[in-house]
């Protein structure tokens, strides 16, 4: 993360060799923030993330996400366009240049259609569904799990396909388990770094003997195929209640009564959610069934409620 960097006085910046003009605030969140940036030289527009790092453990996680992102050239993942580390005191700052996709997250477009009364297509699903699982299957092909898979960190780009964002997450895709320390610590890890209404059974109560796998990933796909089918995820009104998701995602997952999705999207998503990781199905298997999945009729865009 050695690139250089230097905030200019007119509201811009400079980074990797090429000056950007700072516009607006994108996104903020608990440590970090995005800003929109345009570039000085080839007039695009790009986000910057912004990581506060307080101490040498938050510069080391701040690390691993860019050696995250160098890991993949995907169109379905968000590629890292440059980066550096930025002084601020006796605090630091991890700069990350992304591209500026226009589209938002698929948790905005999934709040707008509720918002309109309607539901995303059948059609429609299958294709973000698809673009989702490419993305994975690169990450899962390399031995890695993505471990906060959720429908804010999906980005819709304006061909609808979908960009995989926020692998700060990302680690070793099989985690072996050999006693109750080795256990707790990963139900720590996982408390901090994995969304809680997104996060797989196994994760919330880990045995002294086991292996956890890139399978946390296809139960987060679920929650996020179900958030598509249904306007939100399936644990998201538990958890905004204050009752026990650890609970909740221990019972077998029930399905609004509609006639909007087909039996097979409906096959899918149970596959996806089952609370034995071993039962579910890996990314190469959910393509298969995806291909299999015959398209809505055409010309069907929104259901209404």
């Amino acid at each position: 993360m050695g690139q250089t960097l230097c905030v200019c006085s007119r509201g811009t910046v400079s980074l990797g060799g090429a000056r950007y003009l700072l516009l607006h605030r994108l996104a903020e969140g608990g440590f970090s923030y995005v800003d929109l940036v345009e570039g000085l030289r080839d007039g695009r527009f790009y986000a910057l993330k912004r990581i506060l790092c307080h101490d040498k453990e938050d510069r080391q996680a701040a690390l691993h996400e860019v050696e995250m992102h160098g890991l993949f050239d995907h169109p379905n993942i968000l590629r890292l366009v440059a980066h550096c580390m930025v002084e601020k005191g006796a605090k630091h700052e991890a700069w990350l240049l992304l591209p500026y996709v226009k589209g938002g997250t698929l948790w905005r477009e999934v709040e707008a259609l509720r918002e309109k009364g309607t539901f995303m297509p059948e059609q429609r699903i299958i294709l973000i569904l698809h673009g989702i699982c490419r993305g994975l299957q690169a990450i899962h092909s390399k031995g890695y799990a993505h471990r906060d898979l959720k429908p804010t960190n999906v980005l819709l780009d304006e061909d609808d396909q979908p960009v995989l964002m926020d692998l700060g997450s990302m680690n070793r895709a099989h985690i072996e388990v050999n006693s109750s320390r080795e256990a707790m610590a990963v139900q720590d890890w996982a408390a901090q770094r994995c969304t809680i209404s997104y996060r797989a059974p196994e994760l919330f109560t880990v045995p002294s003997q086991c292996i956890i796998d890139e399978r946390t990933d296809i139960w987060s796909l679920g929650c996020v195929l179900y958030c598509m089918m249904f306007g939100e995820g399936p644990y998201d009104a538990i958890f905004q209640k204050g009752d026990s998701v650890a609970l909740a995602v221990q019972n077998p997952l029930t399905l609004p009564s509609t006639t909007r999705h087909s039996a097979a999207l409906q096959h899918l998503l149970f596959s996806m959610m089952t609370v034995n990781p071993q039962e579910r199905p890996n990314i190469n298997e959910i393509l298969h069934q995806l291909e299999g999945l015959q398209p809505a009729p055409a010309g069907q865009d929104t259901t209404q409620i």
